[in-house]
């Protein structure tokens, strides 16, 4: 089954076409026939394509809105055979795999698209403004386009973290304002924290109740989760993607009267504030030039105080959640780091794990070292610095969880149409 991935936003279109089914996902031998980037939509954009093989091309076009973006990118599909043999044309695209930001408590798995659903995905758009409606444009498009034939599934970034206890989601507020306006905990970054636990109880060869993890999502966006048994029991995402870690431009957690502070000091408004936390904070913020972590570590090493600071809050904020959540799981088996940051950066992996020794976690140096973009083992195995607590490296890839999901609800949907004996 060729799976088309489309991650529709305001002015971006993500895309990947993967090969995959059943089989294939047992044996871990999915395809990836193509990836790609539509990027600046709503004038002249930049259209990147990558085949499977390596191969890159790129164009411009001028698409006004997500609609002609999808159309554009379905008629580059339909006339890939060079750079995809294995696509012949849109009928050799067999169903459409949706990332949806936020699906609120109407969605706790991935869902096959109908009407009912996409009005439900539109009745979350308060919930998450500036994502929710690019994906149900992106949606609407690609229905229009393929037609009602062709299976669309929709996979929630917050459905993973549905188990998450009512004790832990709720916020101590007056109770009747979440039974209202349902403010409470939802979490994000799920596809990504459900694809790496699912990854390391693979790599270790364990069932999912054995699977006790903290996975670490850590990129621009930042978020950690606590996993007992295969489940979510905690995320330090809220209600909005603003709260826990400190990220690339974003806060995470503060004094929320600090909002009141700042709006009557700077004579700003609350949504001028809460664009400052989301857009002008983070390691943006404490640095003062950057949201970038390569150019802080070179900056920190040069003897910038700021980098060297902005890098310190963030391993700090990290390593005071793994702390939390070994309390709030009863201990766990291991730490996996994922995300740009997470799988490319040695030093923070390092920083992070440094005065965990308490907690059994030892990061082997060498290996840690080694350890870039790939699945790897990081944590100490030497008889005299044995790591009780494992740590590891695993890359996410939230589209190809994505085609794996879309695969499992449209085979569930066939055997619901066959006729039973």
């Amino acid at each position: 089954m060729n799976v088309l991935i489309l991650n529709a936003g305001s002015s971006s279109l993500k895309f990947q076409v993967i090969a995959t089914d059943l089989e294939r996902m047992e044996r871990n031998a999915d395809a990836r026939l193509c990836r790609g980037l539509v990027d600046g939509i709503g004038g002249e954009c930049e259209v990147t394509v990558q085949g499977g093989a390596g191969q890159r091309v790129k164009s411009t076009a001028t698409l006004p809105d997500i609609h002609a973006a999808i159309d554009h990118v379905l008629q580059w599909l339909r006339s890939a055979g060079d750079v995809i043999p294995e696509l012949h044309g849109l009928g050799d695209i067999h169903a459409v795999g949706h990332r949806v930001v936020h699906g609120g408590e109407l969605f706790k798995q991935s869902v096959l698209i109908d009407g009912q659903v996409l009005k439900g995905i539109e009745d979350c758009i308060e919930l998450a403004p500036l994502h929710n409606p690019g994906n149900v444009q992106g949606i609407e498009a690609a229905r229009k386009i393929l037609g009602e034939h062709v299976p669309q599934v929709a996979v929630f970034d917050t459905a993973f973290h549905a188990s998450i206890p009512e004790h832990a989601y709720l916020y101590a507020i007056p109770y009747h304002l979440y039974t209202r306006h349902r403010i409470r905990r939802y979490g994000f970054h799920g596809t990504s924290h459900r694809y790496v636990s699912e990854r390391y109880r693979a790599l270790r060869q364990i069932s999912r109740a054995e699977t006790h993890v903290i996975t670490l999502h850590l990129g621009n966006g930042c978020s950690a989760a606590a996993i007992r048994a295969g489940s979510p029991v905690d995320t330090s995402m809220g209600m909005t993607p603003l709260e826990g870690l400190v990220m690339g431009t974003r806060s995470g957690d503060l004094d929320p009267a600090i909002v009141n502070f700042i709006a009557t000091k700077e004579k700003m408004s609350s949504e001028e504030v809460e664009t400052l936390l989301n857009t002008q904070s983070g390691l943006l913020g404490i640095s003062g030039f950057t949201n970038d972590m390569r150019t802080l570590q070179t900056e920190a090493e040069r003897g910038n105080r700021m980098a060297r600071l902005a890098i310190e809050m963030f391993c700090y904020r990290v390593r005071k959640y793994i702390g939390a959540y070994l309390a709030c799981m009863e201990g766990a088996d291991a730490v996996v780091f994922t995300g740009g940051i997470g799988e490319n950066s040695a030093a923070v992996r390092a920083a992070i794990g440094s005065g965990l020794e308490w907690a059994g976690l030892r990061i082997d140096a060498e290996r840690n070292a080694k350890a870039i973009g790939v699945e790897a083992e990081i944590s100490a195995e030497n008889e005299d610095t044995k790591s009780t607590l494992r740590a590891y490296v695993i890359p996410t890839d939230e589209e190809l969880l994505i085609a794996h999901d879309t695969v499992r609800v449209v085979e569930g949907m066939k055997s619901k149409a066959e006729p039973h004996a």
